[in-house]
This record gives structure tokens, C-alpha cells and sequence, in this order.
């Protein structure tokens, strides 16, 4: 991946900013009795207002404009028309077009109040690994297993089950670039991250064990290959001089 230029990178900030208002909103939809699919008409809209592009809808036959992924669905949900249930982990994961520049993030809520303490370590400890791992981006010259080895450390402190076949990610111009950022490895690895470059890193992770399978029927995804509940955080990053800076953010 090339650095992008200060052009590109100013058009990625306004793309990054305009799907962060957008996630907010879906995130906040959010609750049970909601529909799914209600969630995903209401980012449809929001996405036509905003001047930008459904990148995934119809990307490898996707039908819809965000990934709505419930309980054991970790990602690559197809809005379900149930309607979201109270306790409920519910991951919406968008990626958004803007000037022919793409953004990528995602967050995870559970619905209403019925929680345990197990969903609010997965929850948390997810989320703590994103942090961390976007502190571990030193700037310029930052290697991939830097950041890798932060979500892990992370996710093995809060003892989940660290998915590994799938993978954050270069972005830019296209929704998977070079290089890919996994989310376990060894600090000091891994490909050079340079000034310019963008990113998604994407922690995911399990109650359970970490392996994945391919579900069918009217709301495909991927999900826990042992039924355990996942969740998913994720943001679009710019590597600096001297750190990171997070361009999904309202």
C-alpha cells in the first residue's frame, strides 16, 4: 500500500467523520423490539443524505448497505428481520465510500439491560483490545506485529478466544488492502507501517472457541462455529510521524 497523499488523506478524514455520525446512530437504534432491518433502512437513508456510497452492498452478492451481526454472527451479517431481543449483542459493522475513498468501522452494543458478567467482559475486553491496539502505533516505521500482539495481549487478559481467521486490514481505494493486521502475533514482525498509510484494525473475539464457520438462510454471516457469543470493534487509522490517529470518529 502507498502512503496516501495530504488530498486523499484530507477526503478520508470527511469520510471517516460522516460514517462515525452514521454508526452513532445505527448503534443507538439499537434496542429490543428493533428490527434489523429497520436499523439498516435508517443507514440507507442516512448514507443517500450524506453523499456517500454503500460500498458493501453488493460486494462478493452482499443484498444490504451494513453488516448486522447478532450473538453468535460475529461479522458479514445480513440485517436479520427478527427483531433484536433484550440482551441481545448486536455488532453493526459499516463500510462507506466518500470521493472514491473508503472508511471502515464497527462497535458492538447489547440491547437493553439483561447482561452478565461474561458479555460484559467480552464487550469490554474487545473494545480495551482496539485501544490498545491503536496506542501501539508508534508512527512511522510501526510494524504489523506491534499492533497484533496489543490486541492479543489484551484478549488473552480477559480470557476470549481470539478469532484468527479474520483479519484487520489496509484500506483506502479499495475495502481490503495490503497489508492485512491480524489480531494476534509478535511484536517487532510483520510488514513496515508507514506516514500516510491507512488502516482498519479490527479486534474480534469470543466467550468461546475461536473458529468460525459460514452460515446459511435468509441472514447469512459468520459466525461462532461453537454457538458462544462474539463481539466486534473496529476503526479506519492513519498512521502519523509519530502515532495513530483515528479517522472514524464524529
Amino acid at each position: 500500500m502507498k502512503p496516501k497523499t495530504p488530498e486523499e488523506i484530507a477526503i478520508m478524514r470527511e469520510c471517516g467523520r460522516r460514517l462515525a455520525t452514521i454508526l452513532n446512530e445505527a448503534a443507538a437504534m439499537v434496542a429490543p423490539g428493533v428490527s434489523p432491518k429497520d436499523i439498516s433502512k435508517k443507514v440507507a437513508e442516512q448514507i443517500k443524505k450524506n453523499d456517500m456510497q454503500p460500498v458493501v452492498l453488493g460486494y462478493d452478492g452482499f443484498p444490504d448497505v451494513v453488516c448486522i451481526s447478532v450473538n453468535q454472527n460475529i461479522v458479514h451479517g445480513v440485517p436479520p428481520a427478527a427483531k433484536i431481543k433484550d440482551g441481545d449483542v448486536v455488532k453493526v459493522d459499516l463500510t462507506l465510500g466518500y470521493k472514491s475513498l473508503i472508511c471502515d468501522s464497527a462497535v458492538t452494543v447489547v440491547a437493553g439491560t439483561k447482561t452478565t458478567a461474561a458479555v460484559q467482559r467480552l464487550v469490554k475486553g474487545t473494545k480495551e483490545a482496539l485501544d490498545m491496539a491503536i496506542v501501539a502505533v508508534k508512527g512511522d516505521g510501526t510494524r504489523v506485529g506491534d499492533i497484533s500482539a496489543a490486541a492479543e495481549d489484551v484478549m488473552n487478559k480477559y480470557k476470549l478466544g481470539v478469532i484468527r481467521d479474520l483479519v484487520g486490514h489496509g484500506l483506502g481505494y479499495s475495502i481490503h488492502e495490503e497489508p492485512n493486521i491480524p489480531n494476534y502475533g509478535v511484536a517487532g514482525t510483520g510488514p513496515i507501517l508507514h506516514a500516510g498509510m491507512t488502516i482498519a484494525i479490527e479486534p474480534m473475539a469470543a466467550l468461546g472457541d475461536w473458529h468460525i464457520i459460514e452460515t446459511k438462510g435468509p441472514a447469512p454471516a459468520i459466525a461462532m462455529a461453537d454457538g458462544s457469543l462474539g463481539a466486534h470493534f473496529e476503526h479506519t487509522v492513519l498512521i502519523t510521524d509519530k502515532g495513530a490517529e483515528i479517522l472514524t470518529q464524529a
